[in-house]
């Protein structure tokens, strides 16, 4: 069986929202249901390097932490570098599925980025704090506040 999208798209998402024991599963059942060919185990190791680059973002040298994971523009500009490795030749079948993964990873991100933006929430301004010894323009009419008596008997 080659790679199922449906699993690799979910794996996908799944590292994005930081879900790494269901993303591990999914990882595991692609490796057992994937042909054994070289473009395949290139695609899993990729996979693989995802999962475990998201897991410790901690690490300075690694590409994930160090880019902008919701700038749409930064995500294309990888996603083509990395088609681009996967177009190219001179590569070897293992190489051009590890990019191909890299680059249906950015591809994902990019979705992802797409469908946050008209779901964010509109951000709330606050007013301005008063500076001390200053009045107000409009005084503002307050609630009292609710007490609540009980009687000890």
């Amino acid at each position: 069986m080659s790679l199922s999208s449906t699993f690799v798209n979910r794996f996908f998402q799944l590292v994005n929202e930081r879900q790494f024991a269901e993303a591990e599963r999914i990882l595991e059942r692609l490796r057992l249901k994937t042909q054994k060919n070289e473009r395949n185990m290139g695609y899993l190791r990729a996979l693989q390097g995802i999962y475990l680059a998201s897991k410790s973002n901690n690490d300075q040298y690694l590409f994930l932490p160090n880019i902008n994971l919701k700038d749409k523009s930064e995500l294309e500009k990888h996603r083509r570098e990395f088609l681009k490795n996967t177009r190219d030749n001179l590569q070897a079948e293992y190489d051009r599925g590890f990019f191909s993964a890299w680059a249906d990873y950015m591809r994902i991100l990019i979705k992802l980025a797409d469908t946050k933006k008209p779901n964010e929430k509109p951000s709330v301004q606050k007013e301005p704090k008063q500076q001390v010894g200053t009045e107000p323009e409009q005084v503002v009419a307050k609630e009292p506040k609710k007490t609540v008596q009980a009687t000890l008997g």
